[in-house]
């Protein structure tokens, strides 16, 4: 299954080459697009300076517009997956080919790296919006998703497809809430994560407590109000603008 990584990036000019070379040294071989969005802090230098395939936003729009271009990308280029892939060094690349592998076993439409299927989620501030988020993704399609703000996720093509034609849909819990709904099959595979070294994620308390608000609402009101998703569409969808590609 030719699968990329999509790495959406923005300031993580600290990060992103660790990134890379761990990328690289446990999946050799493996296709990969950065998604620069907008960095302000030599991210954008240091990866044309180190030749990595890259595409630059010339503004900073947003983790689904970034997701949103590397999908493009992957459909253009003739993929049959991606895997969004966190440039922080929170996600490892060592667990990339157990999810490939699961999709490739099952037939599966959404692979999601869960720290917790075989392990127990802890009971911290933290983590209250992700068992708030279950519980609402369980009322509304019946599937327990055990991590469902995980970021490390890999989509089949049809998901791709979906993706890029309903801009409504975003890489966050929501939407996978709505793909179970749609009769997407989608599975967990138990991982671990690193902390955060460099830099500092934008979801202090209050942009969380704001985060899983908007999530839950969504999940338990808005989207019964979206169109069914049509995953058999062809039409080119517009992207948001970007520059180049270093290949």
């Amino acid at each position: 299954m030719k699968t990329l990584v999509i790495i959406p990036a923005y300031n993580e000019v600290k990060s992103i080459k660790k990134v890379l070379e761990r990328l690289l040294d446990t999946c050799p071989g493996q296709d990969y697009i950065i998604v620069n969005d907008g960095s302000d802090d030599g991210t954008r230098e240091l990866c044309e300076e180190q030749g990595y395939n890259l595409i630059n936003h010339e503004g900073n729009f947003g983790l689904s517009s970034a997701v949103r271009t590397g999908v493009k990308y992957a459909i253009d280029h003739g993929y049959d997956a991606a895997l969004q892939f966190d440039s922080d060094g929170q996600h490892l690349p060592e667990y990339i080919g157990d999810m490939i592998r699961c999709m490739e076993e099952t037939g599966c439409d959404i692979v999601i790296a869960s720290r917790y299927v075989n392990e127990r989620m802890p009971f911290r501030m933290r983590t209250v919006g992700g068992k708030m988020i279950s519980a609402a993704i369980r009322r509304m399609t019946g599937k327990y998703i055990a991590d469902p703000t995980s970021g490390m996720r890999l989509f089949a093509r049809k998901i791709m497809d979906a993706f890029l034609y309903n801009e409504n849909l975003t890489p966050e819990p929501d939407t996978i809430a709505y793909f179970i709904r749609m009769g997407a099959d989608v599975r967990e595979i138990q991982v671990k994560m690193d902390e955060r070294v460099h830099g500092k994620s934008y979801l202090s308390p209050v942009n969380a407590a704001k985060y899983m608000a908007r999530v839950l609402r969504s999940i338990l009101f808005t989207q019964k109000k979206w169109e069914p998703v049509d995953l058999r569409r062809e039409e080119e969808p517009k992207t948001a603008q970007t520059s180049g590609v270093n290949s």
